[in-house]
């Protein structure tokens, strides 16, 4: 223990024998009982409140002390790295830290796909009124595990009276395919409201309210107007994002109302998922004529 810290643990005492000391010389020598009185009581005061000042500030500095070093504790960690190669490695670690807790600070929450699917299977399960998806075709939703799951947690919510709607995004050329027929089918037979929007008929003003390009897919879900799921457009560590921000989910219900703005219905024509407008343009011609054949 050093003289500096010794000191300081007597300092109570110095001063109450410092005013002790000058309150008998009063009394004594100088013969005036009140200043003597007077100045015990006030030194008494004055060594009790820098008793408490100095315990105030000595715990303050421990907190300041403490937090700095847990402010800096990647600093000096980074700092004992002695290899070069060891310190590349640990500041592209550090660079990808940043970016999960940039995202953080955003109020979105990084998942990898199993713990995607799972949140979004959660979500699905306390929906009360409506689901509104936007998906890109694939062909993994009867035959991938997470996303079996999910899809039957869809159809629980369905059967609470859930209203789900699912928009799914494609080339047109994808709509003829067996493997995508069989998913609108099965999404449809299910009473899920499916749509279809065309990737060349997005708006672009879709692309930058979402922050992404025109070649990126589209892939998030809305929980009752709540809740948000997304698939980040590019792979990386984290497969999406959750959030619960009002100002996030306020955005994704406008993208959401644009690419909705832009998709087509449908129905089943022959066992095939079509276009309910291409159903309607090839009626029209017949109504036309059989009214021409009456009215002859």
């Amino acid at each position: 223990m050093t003289l500096t810290k010794k000191i300081q643990e007597m300092a109570v005492f110095i001063e109450f024998l410092a005013s002790a000391g000058l309150a008998i010389f009063f009394h004594i020598v100088l013969h005036n009982p009140e200043a003597a009185y007077s100045i015990f009581g006030i030194g008494v005061l004055l060594s009790l409140a820098t008793y408490l000042l100095r315990e105030d500030l000595e715990k303050t500095r421990h907190e300041l002390v403490d937090q700095y070093h847990q402010a800096h504790e990647l600093t000096f960690a980074l700092a004992q790295i002695s290899d070069p190669e060891c310190q590349l490695r640990a500041h592209e670690l550090l660079a990808g830290n940043k970016r999960t807790i940039s995202l953080l600070q955003q109020g979105f929450i990084p998942l990898d796909e199993t713990e995607f699917y799972l949140e979004g299977a959660k979500c699905s399960d306390i929906a009360q009124h409506r689901i509104k998806a936007v998906d890109p075709i694939t062909t993994g939703w009867l035959t991938r595990g997470v996303l079996v799951n999910f899809y039957q947690s869809n159809l629980r919510a369905l059967d609470r009276g859930v209203a789900i709607t699912r928009i799914f995004v494609m080339n047109r050329e994808e709509l003829t395919d067996p493997e995508v027929q069989k998913v609108l089918l099965t999404h449809h037979g299910d009473d899920i409201d499916v749509r279809i929007a065309f990737r060349d008929e997005l708006p672009t003003t879709a692309n930058n309210l979402s922050g992404r390009d025109t070649n990126s897919s589209y892939d998030f879900a809305i929980y009752d107007d709540h809740a948000c799921t997304e698939v980040f457009p590019q792979s990386g560590i984290y497969f999406g994002r959750k959030t619960g921000q009002p100002v996030n989910v306020e955005r994704y219900l406008r993208l959401y109302e644009l690419i909705e703005h832009s998709a087509h219905t449908v129905v089943v024509e022959h066992e095939q998922i079509v276009l309910a407008s291409d159903v309607s343009k090839m009626t029209a011609p017949t109504s036309m004529t059989a009214h021409t054949i009456c009215e002859a």
